[in-house]
């Protein structure tokens, strides 16, 4: 290797240090977005999933950090949690016992929600449609994970759905719509295009 081939390396080093600190902060400071988000909550007397601003937080994530670290944050965020920060939303028992109760299913998909809105937005012209297409697969994602879970825990696909999806489609439609226009929003303005 030359002289000045080994300088150079030495030279992108800090560089790539510094991309990388970045990097992290970024992955870090989503999961306490979305932790953030999720002491939003309003409890619902008739289910024992609350509702929250939570979603939203993911698919904003998800949709302005893209695939990678938006999956990245989001399974930081479970790990948070399970090692019993307060990260979840605080109408459950928080910790392990959280993934395991009645939102637990929505809880474990939401790194592949982040990392799916991200995917699809990052794929493609980044539109207000394909922000909110990208939120709308997400979610479908989101509702599956959670039915099943909640289908598992009563036995009961029918118990299921009326306790963690026929509450909450409205919500979640402008869940979509707002984090679909804040992601566009945030690629728009200057400093994300410096």
């Amino acid at each position: 290797m030359s002289k000045y081939a080994a300088n150079t390396l030495d030279a992108r080093a800090p560089i790539r240090s510094l991309d990388w600190a970045k990097q992290a902060a970024l992955v870090v400071g989503a999961s306490f977005f979305v932790a953030l988000c999720a002491h939003v909550t309003l409890p619902l007397p008739f289910t024992p999933v609350p509702l929250t601003l939570q979603n939203f937080g993911v698919l904003v994530v998800g949709l302005t950090l893209g695939s990678r670290r938006g999956f990245a944050a989001l399974a930081l965020y479970l790990a948070e949690g399970a090692a019993g920060l307060p990260v979840f939303n605080p109408t459950g028992p928080g910790g392990v016992a959280q993934l395991l109760g009645p939102t637990g299913g929505f809880l474990m998909v939401y790194p592949l929600v982040a990392g799916l809105a991200g995917l699809v937005f990052e794929h493609g012209k980044r539109t207000f449609g394909r922000a909110a297409a990208a939120g709308l697969l997400a979610e479908v994602v989101l509702f599956a994970g959670g039915i099943a879970w909640l289908s598992i825990l009563t036995h009961s696909l029918a118990q299921a759905a009326r306790w963690g999806l026929y509450w909450f489609v409205f919500a979640e439609v402008i869940k979509i719509m707002f984090a679909a226009e804040v992601t566009v929003r945030i690629r728009r303005s200057p400093r994300s295009q410096a």
